[in-house]
């Protein structure tokens, strides 16, 4: 076996293993599936034989299955584009794949192989939720989204669940009494915890109504010129239906005109608005420089508080190092400065809807996956995501954000309102429930009660400096001796 490798054979049933893992991600939430599928790899790689080999095989078809939507923005236009979906979808599966492989080459200096590569497992969720500006997208603990289980989120965090996660699958792996018993026993202690916790009283909702607009405009047709009247019209006739609530939301981008270039479309707006203040998703544009923005316009149709995304796509909205390159070398083609992407903003800032609403933390799209992002602030006393996931088709794309959204408000301990041009189009309360939602893929509109918020949590607190220190004493312990690692 050369350099180690196992055969095709091995790393075709590694990759087997990496797709039932993935089933745990949402829609499907079967974690009942995903967590025996990852005991089983953990037990394989902790008998010694290809670890890095086995994780990374392992991890590919992980990404792959659980990442399969990143080849729908490809299809926005298919002709053009459609012929690069396959290879994005594999290098993104392989290399992301790598932290599974740095976990596998972790695992060899363990005292116990199953539990270090456990442990490095986890490691390594929370090393891709930072590393190169983050991508903590389908981490191992989402799989407990869908559950009771996710309640220690408000305690733990993502990287925490992801932790819990690995280390009951090393011990269902080891396939000793204790071990197996210890771990069933943790899951029901924590499953347990989480159906009390969803079982205590709530405060009550803020006495307010949102209007959440769903306007779905198809991707391929939402920025066509010729369109762009109609879909106006349609979030126009959304946002005037009656009665008027106390503030109206519009998705990311939903605005298809620029506003600096049409000063007439405030005061139409406005007068949709009917009184009610109308916070939209639009573009904004300075000489050759662009924002993703959530900008509120008010009753007199003037454009009050404005919130730009900062936490950017990579290779979507920007790309890396394109400023960089027209600084160092005059080359534009990549530089977000010279109009070839988007401008990131300052950073997160709340925006203050007055005393009835209180002050909201804006997220645009993306930015909601990221537990960091919700913090540097004052504590807000709600959340709101703003996004357009018409871009990730209709089968697990939108779905895995919104469920990554929710954890937000489990961590946070606020309640959250996701308005998306396609769907999911949600509100949550402060524990992650969906307290009101409209259907997939219409044009409609929701009115909707904004839940009150909760105490702030420990995890909103104290970030993932707990964790830190337990993921550090952990490897401590299991660490092989200094002499032994070099023999």
């Amino acid at each position: 076996m050369r350099w180690g490798w196992p055969g095709w054979r091995v790393a075709a049933l590694a990759t087997g293993l990496g797709v039932a893992v993935a089933s745990g991600q949402a829609p499907l939430g079967a974690w009942y599936l995903a967590l025996p599928a990852l005991a089983v790899l953990c037990g394989w790689i902790g008998r010694g034989a290809a670890p890095v080999w086995l994780s990374w095989f392992a991890g590919a078809g992980y990404f792959g299955a659980a990442l399969n939507w990143i080849v729908q923005p490809f299809m926005v236009d298919a002709a053009r584009d459609g012929w690069m979906a396959p290879f994005a979808l594999v290098l993104m599966a392989f290399g992301m794949a790598l932290f599974w492989a740095l976990a596998g080459w972790l695992s060899r200096y363990s005292r116990n192989a199953t539990l270090g590569f456990a442990l490095a497992l986890a490691v390594s969720d929370l090393l891709r939720s930072y590393v190169l500006t983050g991508f903590p997208w389908a981490l191992i603990g989402h799989i407990w989204i869908d559950t009771p289980v996710a309640q220690l989120a408000a305690y733990v965090g993502p990287s925490g669940l992801s932790l819990l996660t690995a280390l009951l699958a090393a011990g269902l792996a080891l396939r000793r009494p204790l071990p197996v018993v210890g771990a069933v026993a943790v899951l029901a202690a924590a499953w347990g915890f989480g159906a009390w916790t969803l079982a205590q009283p709530m405060p009550a909702d803020r006495a307010v109504t949102l209007r959440l607009v769903q306007p779905n405009a198809e991707q391929q047709a939402k920025w066509d010129p010729a369109l762009a009247n109609q879909f106006f019209d349609r979030l126009l006739s959304l946002t005037a239906a009656k009665p008027t609530p106390d503030l109206v939301i519009w998705p990311e981008t939903a605005l298809p005109y620029l506003l600096d270039r049409h000063p007439e479309i405030g005061g139409m707006i406005a007068s949709a608005g009917n009184g009610a203040p109308v916070a939209i998703g639009m573009q904004r544009v300075e000489g050759d420089k662009a924002w993703n923005t959530l900008a509120v316009i008010e009753p007199d149709g003037m454009t009050g508080a404005t919130y730009d995304k900062h936490h950017l796509v990579p290779f979507g909205e920007y790309i890396p190092f394109g400023d960089a390159l027209f600084q160092w070398a005059n080359i534009s083609a990549f530089a977000s400065q010279m109009g070839n992407g988007y401008m990131a903003g300052p950073g997160p800032h709340l925006l203050d809807f007055g005393p009835k609403l209180g002050r909201a933390l804006p997220l645009i799209c993306y930015e909601a996956v990221f537990p960091q992002d919700l913090r540097g602030t004052e504590r807000a006393d709600w959340l709101l995501q703003i996004t357009n996931d018409a871009w990730f088709g209709t089968l697990t794309g939108p779905f895995q954000h919104a469920a990554q959204a929710r954890l937000r408000a489990i961590e946070q301990g606020l309640p959250l309102v996701r308005v998306a041009n396609t769907g999911v189009t949600a509100v949550y309360d402060a524990r992650g429930r969906i307290t009101a939602s409209l259907p997939f893929g219409i044009a409609s509109y929701l009115d909707a009660a904004l839940p009150a918020a909760l105490p702030i949590t420990p995890y909103a607190r104290f970030g993932e400096w707990p964790l830190l220190v337990l993921l550090a004493g952990l490897a401590a312990a299991l660490l092989q001796p200094w002499k032994r690692r070099f023999a």
